[in-house]
């Protein structure tokens, strides 16, 4: 019993160490990014499609594999147009496809300037490989099981939820949560869990215990909520894998709102315009069942569309919100924000050398207005704080 108490002490200290030691540095050296334009996206009027049979099965464990020519890949205006439109999932299971258009050609090289801009001189670098456990965990365990009243219902870690399929999702407003695509579908159609989906609320133990119900008092309880519907990117669906990873996002939106504090979204800067050089995300893990895990780690690559790093993580943490800390120019301090989407594993071949990492998708200006615009319904709110 002490052993396990000294241990407890020990995550907890060292959890508190990691959360306040990147800020403080970071604080001796504020960034002065260039000003950011986000570009406007016009959605055209929606389109009724046939209704989905929910015929797949939902991918929890998705790998892909990246060669040089996938790393450094650019779209063509005319395709990103088409994968930026996106489709809407009814609870009823009708669905819609709304196609976009942005309102200034010369927005639709907005992701590869910005990202280049900030990349001028970087080349991608190889570090040595890791002893790789089966899928995710990297040599030592580095993940934090967040327990305690005190934790999980302080923010960022409240902002995590489960979805019903076995993935997590992050609140991003008082209806809106942000998961991964292959949560909800296969790049086909719809996985099963999807026709009924809903979204967890982990409620800790002395918030669902009374004092004669000591078993109760040992566990969290998940408050399970309807979705109202799902929207999916048409860059996720029936495309090829190492392209269609690019797009593993999808935003559901709940029949009723939350009451917890939800995380902001950003667009992903480099990794040298985070505090730290590190993002975060907190899961449901599969293999720590009930329990929300959380992890840390420094960007190890980076891509126009993904963020590769070496993150400890399990099947069921796929759709977690990846954040770091951002410079924010308004409040003129670091703030969490959302930056990606925590995806699933690759395999990244450069130069002729493999090497395997955990991948996030990284919100871009173009994302990050197509997003903004799920949430929000207008595109008059949808520029970057």
């Amino acid at each position: 019993m002490v052993i396990q108490r000294e241990t407890s002490l020990l995550t907890h200290l060292l959890l508190l160490l990691q959360l306040l030691l990147p800020l403080s540095l970071s604080l001796l050296q504020p960034p002065h990014p260039s000003p950011l334009h986000v570009p406007t996206l016009v959605p055209h009027t929606p389109r009724p499609l046939g209704r989905s049979s929910f015929s797949a099965n939902a991918q929890l464990d998705f790998i892909t594999h990246c060669n040089s020519s996938c790393f450094h890949r650019a779209e063509e205006d005319e395709q990103l147009t088409e994968k930026l439109a996106f489709e809407t999932l009814y609870a009823d299971g009708s669905r819609t496809l709304t196609t976009v258009d942005v309102e200034d050609e010369e927005d639709l090289k907005a992701d590869a300037l910005v990202f280049a801009y900030s990349s001028v001189g970087r080349k991608p670098r190889l570090r040595p490989r890791h002893k790789r456990v089966r899928r995710q965990i990297y040599g030592s365990d580095g993940r934090f099981n967040i327990q305690g009243n005190n934790f999980l219902m302080d923010y960022p870690f409240s902002a995590a939820v489960r979805i019903s399929t076995g993935c997590t999702g992050v609140l991003v407003s008082p209806l809106h949560i942000l998961t991964a695509a292959h949560c909800v579908h296969d790049g086909k159609d719809y996985v099963k869990g999807a026709r009924k989906l809903r979204v967890g609320f982990l409620i800790p133990p002395s918030f669902n215990s009374t004092k004669g119900d000591l078993t109760s008092a040992k566990k969290s309880l998940v408050r399970w909520v309807r979705v109202k519907r799902t929207r999916v990117p048409k860059g996720w669906i029936q495309g090829p894998q190492e392209v269609s990873m690019d797009f593993d996002y999808a935003l559901l939106e709940l029949r009723w709102p939350h009451r917890r504090p939800f995380m902001r979204l950003s667009v992903a800067p480099s990794s040298d315009g985070l505090a730290g050089n590190r993002i975060h995300f907190s899961g449901f893990d599969s293999d720590r069942p009930g329990e929300l895990v959380y992890r840390f780690c420094p960007v190890e690559e980076e891509s126009s569309d993904l963020i590769y790093q070496h993150c400890d993580a399990r099947p069921g943490a796929s759709g977690s919100g990846v954040y770091g800390r951002v410079w924010d120019n308004t409040l003129e301090r670091w703030e969490r924000k959302v930056i990606g989407i925590f995806s699933g594993h690759q395999w990244l071949e450069i130069d002729g050398e493999n090497r395997d990492y955990n991948v996030a998708v990284r919100i871009t200006p173009l994302k990050f207005a197509q997003i903004c615009y799920w949430v929000h319904g207008n595109r008059l709110d949808c520029v970057q704080d």
